[in-house]
């Protein structure tokens, strides 16, 4: 959970890739890794912004459900420190921001100005376009469908990884077979060959 309020202190940019943050934090867990359990495990950036999507994308799922049934109903053991650092809202945001502003020159010249405010353009009404969705809908819906995009391509691509990785370690056993047996062939394979030739 470090790591993720570390992560939304530095960036609050949904967009870019960010890779040297995750690469921060892919450092930060394999220290914690080795430090707590002793394993020799090292953890990749991709893994790292992979498993981050993926638990932003639960935290948003459950996020919802607490909105619609309460927070009783939510039972996964991450939403409530994610709540802490994601569940913030607009007005609890624009709150703080102006309680920064507060007293300083830029705080006192918007709050010495008065602004008209900018009011929408009228829209077609709904019985004008029935089937027709909303912008915002379909901005979500696409921003959606290119998060899964991107997940199962890092999940492909971790895929690819582990099973390059798979193939080198058998490369390598094979080798190592090969010299063992070059230098000495064990008795029970010669006498499994001479019986099998028989």
């Amino acid at each position: 959970m470090a790591c993720i309020s570390h992560k939304s202190s530095v960036t609050r940019n949904p967009v870019c890739k960010k890779k040297k943050l995750w690469e921060t934090v892919a450092e930060r867990v394999t220290a914690k890794l080795r430090a707590d359990e002793g394993t020799d495990v090292s953890v990749k950036a991709f893994e790292c912004d992979l498993k981050w999507r993926n638990m932003l994308a639960t935290y948003r799922k459950n996020a919802e459900r607490a909105k619609r049934l309460g927070t009783n109903s939510v039972h996964w053991e991450f939403f409530k420190e994610m709540h802490e650092v994601l569940g913030r809202s607009y007005e609890e945001v624009e709150a703080q921001r102006k309680a920064k502003l507060n007293g300083t020159k830029l705080g006192k010249a918007i709050a010495s100005k008065r602004f008209t405010p900018i009011l929408p353009t009228p829209t077609a009404t709904a019985s004008q376009l029935p089937n027709a969705r909303p912008p915002q809908d379909l901005l979500q819906l696409y921003l959606e469908l290119q998060e899964r995009k991107l997940n199962m391509w890092a999940q492909q691509k971790a895929l690819e990884e582990r099973k390059i990785e798979a193939i080198n370690n058998l490369a390598r056993a094979i080798t190592c077979l090969s010299q063992n047996n070059a230098m000495q062939i064990p008795k029970e394979c010669v006498s499994d060959t001479s019986s099998t030739q028989q």
